[in-house]
C-alpha cells in the first residue's frame, strides 16, 4: 500500500531537517488584493524620481558593473 500524503509529507520534512535545514514560515504581499498594481506602481515612481535626482547613481552603477566586469572576465578565460 502506498504511503499516504501526510507520511510522505513528515518523511520529506524529516529528511530535510535531517540535512541541516529548517522550515521557516515567510509572509508575502497578496497580489491578488485590489490596488497592489497601483500600489506597485506608485511605489515605482517614487524609486525612479529619487534615482533621477541623484546625480551619482549613474557613475556609481557603472562603476559598480566594471567591477563585476573585471570580476568576472579572469574566471571565464580561464574555462575556455
Amino acid at each position: 500500500m502506498a504511503a499516504s500524503v501526510s507520511e510522505r509529507v513528515r518523511k520529506r520534512r524529516e529528511a530535510l531537517r535531517a540535512s541541516g535545514l529548517r522550515p521557516v514560515q515567510i509572509w508575502v504581499p497578496d497580489t491578488r488584493q485590489p490596488g497592489f498594481a497601483e500600489e506597485c506602481r506608485r511605489q515605482s515612481r517614487v524609486v525612479a524620481a529619487a534615482d533621477a535626482r541623484d546625480e551619482d547613481l549613474d557613475e556609481f552603477l557603472d562603476a559598480a558593473l566594471a567591477d563585476l566586469l573585471n570580476e568576472v572576465e579572469p574566471r571565464s578565460a580561464v574555462t575556455r
